[in-house]
């Protein structure tokens, strides 16, 4: 592990492949492409079960899993909607998190769900909690659903046009924000000198 993780992704669905640790990817392609920043991912379902459940808070994958969050300047966070709410386990990792786990960091939620009935769940479930960990912004959340990252001849999901190009977005105000990173510019600056204008 690093010695201080700049971005860390959080996998919040406890099934793999899915379609929610899909959007992480690709989040993770794009900070690849358009940063040298450090990032790391953790896999909340690879954590013991029991020492979720039972918060045991001295369990060295505990222990390490909190210190990947305390080190992280900024966080994405991906789940599935379930019955209009995050992810159960995602649920009891957020609880187990210190008051002040996100204080001064930038969060980039995102979500996957049946249909886009279930879309407010990122602003009525996941915000919220997100906001009681003290984070320093939380960003406009990307959310697909299953015909927005549908399954690809080899068996994973990819991102349809309109997801990708908000994943553009998303990842491009989360290097602005949280890193004061320039967004690129969608054309050229033109001199004042070339200016021409009618009236």
């Amino acid at each position: 592990m690093s010695a201080t993780t700049s971005i860390l992704l959080i996998a919040g669905s406890p099934s793999q492949p899915s379609r929610s640790a899909a959007l992480l990817a690709a989040v993770s392609q794009r900070l690849a492409l358009k940063s040298r920043l450090v990032v790391e991912q953790l896999d909340i379902r690879e954590l013991p079960a029991s020492a979720l459940l039972l918060a045991d808070w001295e369990h060295p994958a505990l222990v390490a899993a909190l210190r990947q969050v305390t080190q992280a300047r900024a966080i994405v966070v991906a789940t599935p909607v379930y019955k209009a709410a995050y992810s159960g386990l995602l649920k009891v990792f957020l609880d187990l998190l210190p008051q002040t786990a996100l204080k001064d960091k930038t969060v980039l939620p995102l979500a996957t769900g049946g249909s886009p009935h279930h879309m407010l769940a990122l602003d009525y479930a996941l915000r919220p909690v997100l906001q009681s960990l003290s984070a320093r912004h939380i960003l406009p959340g990307v959310y697909a659903t299953d015909a927005q990252l549908p399954r690809s001849p080899a068996g994973t999901y990819e991102p349809c046009p309109d997801i990708a190009s908000r994943l553009d977005e998303a990842v491009a105000t989360l290097l602005a924000e949280g890193f004061r990173m320039p967004v690129a510019a969608g054309f050229a600056p033109v001199p004042f000198s070339q200016v021409r204008c009618s009236v």
